[in-house]
């Protein structure tokens, strides 16, 4: 039994976290920090979990985490890299949810979140938490700093072209649209029911802190500088993301023919195959509920009404026959990442999932 300890369990992610642990056969949560609700019970907050966990919250204390034998940090950016070292160091491993991680470069870092990076020197020894691409190096890693939420739905759709070489890595678009609870937990009027409902916005556009992490992971995929507009926006839904994806063929990528192999039988199969946590319907199925490749968080779930999280996977060739060809060659549209909401409410994540 693996004995896990989790810092920052009263957010989204945390509580995610949390029912995800609890149908893992080989998990043992023992210790899960909150300083606002240290003493009280995991059940009180989160009422799904009753019979799951006997756990209370408590005050973090490195000594107490450094004897798990992983510590996730379900906390805001600049809390992790304070206290990583130390449980490195321990012999603990960490999986980082929060953004400390991400970028292995730390003037970048710092540039984008505002401050200098407590400990730049793990920044090297992390390794990119993205499993359809970096498997194998999870699996021994020391350190993972998980993906952001949309960078995940960019990539995801983008790798399998870029890694076939078939659109323009310096003329890259994303949009992409994110439900309310990606901007946490906490209370803001801009996330308030009368404010978002009804609405649908971009926000961030002069720049948003996944950019960097995107054009990385998408540069080590091309082999070479990427150049990304990337402009979120807000649903008015709890949960998921749906990024439409637009690029430009390069000359000699042999057209939409190769283009259409790619997207249903080469790169992203590839990509997706023996992947529990993807899904690629078939090719040529533009009905709402599923077309291309698609995400979910557990294979086999299904949370409340709303069903499971899905991305697109199509070509958008503007008519049917005909190409919109500019200076820089045909352009598509491709949509990836996940988009519908898996029944998250009130902070109150849909009964849990075991696997059948």
């Amino acid at each position: 039994m693996v004995k896990i300890g989790i810092v920052g369990g009263t957010g989204y992610t945390g509580v995610e976290l949390l029912r995800l642990l609890a149908s893992h056969e080989e998990a043992e949560v023992v210790a899960i920090t909150s300083r606002a609700e240290s003493g009280r019970r995991v059940d009180e907050l989160f009422p799904n979990l009753r019979g799951h966990y006997d756990l209370a919250f408590s005050e973090p204390e490195v000594a107490q985490l450094a004897a798990c034998d992983v510590v996730y940090f379900a906390t805001p950016h600049n809390v992790a890299m304070n206290t990583v070292p130390e449980l490195l160091a321990a012999g603990t491993r960490v999986i980082d949810l929060s953004a400390d991680y991400r970028l292995r470069d730390a003037e970048l870092w710092s540039r984008w979140y505002g401050e200098p990076h407590a400990s730049p020197d793990c920044l090297a020894e992390a390794v990119y938490g993205l499993p359809e691409v970096n498997r194998a190096a999870i699996a021994n890693a020391r350190l993972v700093a998980c993906p952001g939420c949309y960078p995940t739905s960019v990539q995801l759709g983008l790798i399998p072209l870029l890694a076939s070489q078939l659109v323009d890595p310096a003329q890259l678009v994303a949009s992409a649209a994110s439900g309310v609870s990606g901007a946490g937990r906490q209370a803001k009027i801009d996330n308030l029911l009368s404010e978002v409902s009804d609405s649908f916005k971009a926000y961030a556009v002069s720049g948003h802190r996944h950019l960097p992490e995107i054009e990385q992971g998408l540069a080590d995929v091309a082999g070479q500088p990427v150049n990304v507009t990337f402009v979120p926006h807000l649903l008015p839904m709890i949960r998921g993301i749906h990024a439409t994806l637009f690029a430009r063929l390069l000359g000699d990528a042999g057209g939409f023919g190769r283009l259409h192999q790619t997207l249903c039988t080469g790169a992203v199969r590839k990509l997706v195959r023996r992947r529990a946590f993807c899904r690629r319907a078939a090719c040529g199925d533009v009905s709402p509920d599923a077309h291309g490749a698609w995400r979910q968080p557990l294979p086999d779930c299904r949370y409340g009404a709303a069903g499971p999280g899905h991305c697109c996977g199509h070509v958008n060739d503007r008519q049917p026959g005909e190409r919109r060809v500019g200076p820089g060659g045909p352009e598509y549209e491709y949509h990836a990442g996940p988009a519908r909401g898996d029944g998250l409410a009130a902070g109150r994540p849909a009964a849990l999932n075991r696997r059948r």
